[in-house]
């Protein structure tokens, strides 16, 4: 048998598999369900529970993937990094809730982890890091997920930190693994890590590049979203006009430059500060949720 017939009798199952449990999840209404196992090539998919994959060996190189717990795909998918100036003190649990959400809108989302300063990242690891995790979507993860994500429609999102590791990864040379990143989505991001540096006084920023602009100027080169625009996307930057921990200016000059290139929408959300974006209930997130999923239903 071919490994192309072994891999649609494999995603044949898991579709049976997945409608069953819903239909039998759908019937049941005073006692909860476990949610359905469903073996993959001995790899268990746990439907509409997160699926945690190491897409390195090295410790802090994971993600957790939420499938929907309908349909059977292929599902496009978001990226999702989480912010908190890079630093170890912050992790991916900033946005379990949301991935949660975006699941049950019928995407596929890749809540991904890094290693970052004051552990085992810094440069150029924590960049590096988030470049391989997306690129893991067209081997490991594609492969636990059953074969259900649709690596042609794949949208990235990230707020601050994060925002700031999601541009740069769309801003990346053609990928040739076979991924299409159809959208950006950024909130309250550092998109001039050399502004930030100078201007914004950001600590942070020199800490995840091991210096100053006039230190090490090829990294903050490397490093800067805006120095390195992508094509052909279609982004979304929003930012709070009450954020006081990074300036409103970042993605007013990254939407200005990318504007020539994408399809560019800037969303000043009025009394909005930084962290309200990671907070579920806010009207930060809900501005955020809808422009994903817009980008997701638009370029189907």
């Amino acid at each position: 048998m071919s490994s192309r017939t072994r891999g649609r009798l494999r995603g044949a199952a898991v579709a049976l598999a997945l409608g069953a449990a819903v239909a039998v999840a759908g019937s049941v209404a005073v006692q909860p369900v476990a949610p359905a196992i469903v073996t993959v090539d001995a790899v268990s998919v746990r439907v509409g529970e997160p699926v945690r994959i190491h897409y390195r060996v090295a410790a802090e190189t994971f993600g957790d993937l939420y499938l929907p717990s309908h349909g059977s795909g292929p599902y496009p998918v978001v990226v999702l990094i989480h912010g908190g100036g890079w630093a170890q003190s912050r992790d991916l649990t900033q946005f379990d809730r949301q991935s949660k959400v975006l699941a049950e809108q019928g995407v596929a989302v890749w809540n991904v982890e890094y290693r970052r300063v004051n552990g085992a990242g810094g440069w150029p690891t924590t960049l590096t890091d988030v470049d391989d995790a997306v690129g893991a979507l067209g081997t490991v993860v594609q492969w636990r997920s059953g074969n259900r994500l649709d690596l042609g429609r794949v949208h990235l999102a990230g707020h601050s930190a994060g925002g700031h590791l999601a541009a740069w990864v769309a801003g990346r040379p053609a990928r040739t693994d076979g991924i299409r990143i159809r959208s950006l989505t950024v909130m309250a991001a550092v998109l001039d890590p050399q502004l930030a540096a100078t201007a914004g006084h950001d600590v942070f920023v020199q800490r995840l590049l091991g210096g100053t602009p006039a230190e090490v100027p090829d990294r903050y080169r490397f490093a800067s979203p805006i120095d390195h625009l992508p094509a052909g996307l279609t982004i979304t930057a929003l930012h709070g006009d009450r954020d006081h921990v990074v300036a409103v200016d970042q993605s007013r000059r990254y939407i200005a430059a990318a504007s020539a290139s994408n399809a560019t929408d800037l969303r000043i959300l009025p009394g909005i500060g930084h962290a309200e974006f990671v907070d579920p209930a806010s009207s930060a997130w809900a501005a955020t949720e809808s422009a994903i999923l817009d980008h997701v239903a638009r370029l189907s």
